[in-house]
C-alpha cells in the first residue's frame, strides 16, 4: 500500500452497466502498483467504496486476487491489502519468424512457466504447423504440471509474426512471408488447439511485453521501436496498443528513405538486423546466430560498427519522425538482438536530433532501452490475450451497454 505516492490507475465509472470495465480497472490498477488496499483503489479509480468493495468480493470468489495481513498505520483502522494471483491465469504465445517459432506460457502477471523453440521448414506453412502444434501440447502439458487448473484458465493463444498483413502483391518478398500469410494460420491453430486465436506484428508483441513487464509498464503513452530481422514501432498511445485498421500500425520499416523513393530503399532494408546478417556474411538460420552477433558486438568487430554506425543514421531519422507524429513519454528501443548490440545501437543514434521532444521538463529520456531477448516477441504474444481479457478498455463498457440492450 502507498498512501503518499500517487497510485497509477485508470478510471472506472459509477455508471450502471459497466462492471465489465471496472474489473478490469481494478485488475490493471493492481498489477500496476502491487498489493493496495480497498480505500486506496477507491481513491485511484474513483470508484465508491461500495463498488470496489463488490468488486473485489467478485474477484477473490473468481480467484483472481486474494487477501494479504492486515496492515495498521497511525491511529485508524487496519487496512487489508490485496494482490494478484498469479495463477489466476495463463495464455500461450507463438513467435512465427522466418526460420524459427517460440513459444511461451505465462501467467496473469507476465511472469514466463513454460517455453520452447524448433526450427520451420522454409516456406512450407502445413509441415511448420504440425511442428507449432506439437510445441503447444508440450507446453500445455508442463503447464498442467504447474497448476491443476491450468486449462480452465487458460484464456488464448496469442500469435506475432512479421507484418505487414493482408497486402495484395507479395511476388517472391521473403520479408513479408507470403506462404504463410497465405495459409489458413488462425483457423488451424484454433482448430488444432480448441483455443481463441489472435494475430499481431512482431513490434506490437514487443511493445505489450514492455508495458507487461518493461520500460512501458505503468505508461500511457510510448513507442516501441522493435528492431530485429525487420523493424517496426509498437504503438501504446492512452495506454492502449493501438493497431491501426488491419492491424498494420507502425510498420515504419516499409518507410522511404528519399523523399520521392527513387532509390526505392526502405528502412528495414539497411537497418534490420537482416541486412546486418547479409552485410558480414552470417545465415540467420544458424542454431548459434545470437551467441556469434553477441561475440562480434562484445568485440567490436569493424565490420559489425560499420554497420552499427550506418544503421544509426537511418534509426536517428526515424525516431525524430516517431517523436513529431506522436508525442510519447519516451521511445523504447527494443530488439531481438543480445544486448551487447542493442546498447551499441543506442550509444550510436545519441545524441538525437531537436524534435518537440526536447523538453526541460521531460521525466524520462527520449530514448531508452528496453528488452533485449530473442523471447521478447514470444513473450508479448502471451501478454496479448491476458491484455485482451483482463486490461481496461473502452470496448469493455461499450460491449457490456450493447449486451444491456
Amino acid at each position: 500500500m502507498n498512501d503518499i505516492s500517487p497510485i497509477r490507475a485508470t478510471s472506472g465509472t459509477n455508471q450502471e452497466g459497466t462492471s465489465a470495465h471496472n474489473r478490469r480497472v481494478m485488475i490493471d490498477a493492481l498489477r500496476l502498483n502491487g498489493a493496495l488496499s480497498r480505500a486506496d483503489l477507491a481513491r485511484a479509480t474513483q470508484l465508491t467504496k461500495q463498488a470496489v468493495s463488490n468488486i473485489i468480493d467478485e474477484l477473490e470468489r473468481d480467484g483472481f486476487v486474494v487477501s494479504l495481513e492486515a496492515v495498521r498505520k497511525g491511529r485508524g483502522q487496519p487496512s487489508t491489502p490485496y494482490r494478484l494471483v498469479p495463477e489466476g491465469a495463463f495464455a500461450i504465445g507463438l513467435q512465427i519468424d522466418r526460420h524459427l517459432t517460440r513459444a511461451v506460457a505465462v501467467d496473469l502477471v507476465g511472469t514466463v512457466l513454460a517455453r520452447a523453440e524448433a526450427n520451420l521448414p522454409p516456406d512450407d506453412p502445413s509441415g511448420g504447423v504440425k511442428i507449432i502444434l506439437g510445441l503447444i501440447e508440450g507446453i500445455r502439458g508442463e503447464l498442467a504440471m504447474i497448476s491443476e487448473q491450468s486449462e480452465k484458465r487458460l484464456v488464448g493463444l496469442g500469435v506475432a509474426m512479421p507484418g505487414p498483413f493482408g497486402l495484395e502483391e507479395f511476388g517472391d518478398n521473403k520479408w513479408m512471408m507470403p506462404a504463410w500469410q497465405k495459409y489458413p494460420l488462425l483457423e488451424t491453430l484454433a482448430a488444432g488447439t480448441g483455443l481463441d486465436v489472435s494475430l499481431q506484428n512482431d513490434s506490437a508483441a514487443c511493445a505489450i511485453a514492455e508495458r507487461m513487464v518493461g520500460a512501458a509498464h505503468g505508461l500511457d503513452h510510448a513507442v516501441c521501436l522493435y528492431v530485429g530481422y525487420g523493424i517496426g514501432a509498437g504503438l501504446i498511445l492512452n495506454g492502449e496498443l493501438y493497431r491501426g485498421s488491419y492491424g498494420n500500425a507502425g510498420e515504419i520499416g516499409m518507410a522511404l528513405l528519399s523523399p520521392r523513393g527513387a532509390d526505392g530503399a526502405v528502412l528495414e532494408h539497411r537497418a534490420s538486423l537482416a541486412s546486418l546478417y547479409q552485410q558480414i556474411e552470417l545465415n540467420p538460420s544458424d542454431a548459434d546466430l545470437y551467441e556469434h552477433v553477441a561475440a562480434l558486438a562484445e568485440a567490436k568487430e569493424p565490420a559489425l560498427l560499420a554497420w552499427v554506425n550506418a544503421a544509426a543514421q537511418d534509426l536517428r531519422w526515424s525516431i525524430q519522425l516517431i517523436e513529431t507524429i506522436f508525442d510519447p513519454q519516451t521511445v523504447i528501443l527494443t530488439s531481438g538482438a543480445p544486448e551487447a548490440l542493442a546498447r551499441l545501437i543506442l550509444q550510436a543514434i545519441l545524441p538525437l536530433p531537436p524534435s518537440i521532444a526536447n523538453r526541460p521538463d521531460r521525466a524520462l529520456p527520449r530514448l531508452q532501452l528496453g528488452i533485449t531477448d530473442p523471447w521478447s516477441i514470444a513473450l508479448g504474444a502471451a501478454a496479448e490475450p491476458i491484455s485482451r481479457a483482463f486490461d481496461p478498455r473502452f470496448s469493455a463498457i461499450l460491449k457490456t451497454r450493447t449486451d444491456g440492450l
